[in-house]
């Protein structure tokens, strides 16, 4: 891991007319780190990660990543640097074929750049490299799957494709907005080796999750948001026995059966 922070966040804060939807959220990822970030709804959770990628115009407070400032920076431009995130209401191009949602950025010229596609330069060869990375994601390959409308995907195969369109970019960093949300228990355990794999792969990886068992299996550390402030940050055995937590918490049969497990 590097000395320095891959992403370095300083007193975020973010207002909607009169509601602070964040207040002064601070903290950092290291290289190579997953990190997981918890809260209850309306937490400022996708907010935060929506100011960190540009989609949201933060009000006050600074953002760099390795090292160079992005706050105010465009979603494309920000991207192009190698941080990517996922939606957590998915936004494929619904109307084209699963592997087609890939060609799309493999024609970016972060793509270009970093070598995320390979041969000549020719349509052909993106569309086998867009097929590639969806067998990799957990396409089958041979089916008639990476060949169908994303309209008519079911959510499994929506996430990993949100994953996929990630990729493509060759990221050094991917910010996860609730990819396990909606996914049945069989999906999550295909899903969490894939997570495993990509910071294997040495991507670093923030991840919004309300499936905490799950989450705590993967994540080094976790961050909890409330009320749009950082109540906390710690192991998940720390996280999840602080008071604060317990109180945000209170009355959630989930968060009481991970107890035990965190």
């Amino acid at each position: 891991m590097s000395a320095e922070p891959i992403l370095d966040v300083r007193e975020v804060t973010k207002t909607f007319g009169g509601i602070l939807a964040l207040n002064n959220v601070s903290f950092h990822v290291d290289q190579g780190e997953i990190l997981g970030i918890i809260g209850p709804n309306g937490s400022g959770k996708t907010t935060l990660i929506n100011c960190i990628t540009g989609f949201v115009k933060m009000t006050f407070g600074r953002v760099a990543f390795k090292g160079k400032n992005v706050s105010g920076k465009a979603p494309h431009k920000i991207a192009d640097m190698g941080l990517t995130r996922t939606f957590q209401i998915m936004r494929p191009y619904f109307s084209l074929p699963a592997y087609k949602n890939l060609v799309i950025p493999l024609f970016s010229p972060r793509a270009r750049r970093t070598g995320g596609w390979r041969g000549g330069g020719k349509l052909g060869d993106r569309n086998t490299v867009g097929i590639d990375i969806l067998e990799e994601i957990g396409f089958e390959r041979d089916s008639y799957v990476p060949y169908k409308p994303a309209s008519s995907l079911p959510t499994g195969y929506l996430k990993r494709l949100e994953l996929a369109r990630c990729l493509a970019l060759k990221p050094e960093m991917i910010l996860c907005d609730e990819i396990f949300s909606g996914l049945s228990a069989s999906e999550i355990a295909s899903m969490v080796p894939l997570i495993e794999r990509l910071q294997m792969d040495g991507i670093t990886l923030i991840m919004i999750e309300h499936r905490l068992r799950e989450l705590f299996r993967v994540a080094n550390r976790v961050m909890v948001l409330n009320f749009g402030e950082k109540l906390v940050e710690g192991s998940a055995g720390e996280v999840m026995a602080n008071e604060k937590v317990k109180e945000a918490y209170f009355g959630s049969e989930e968060v009481e059966e991970v107890m035990t497990y965190a």
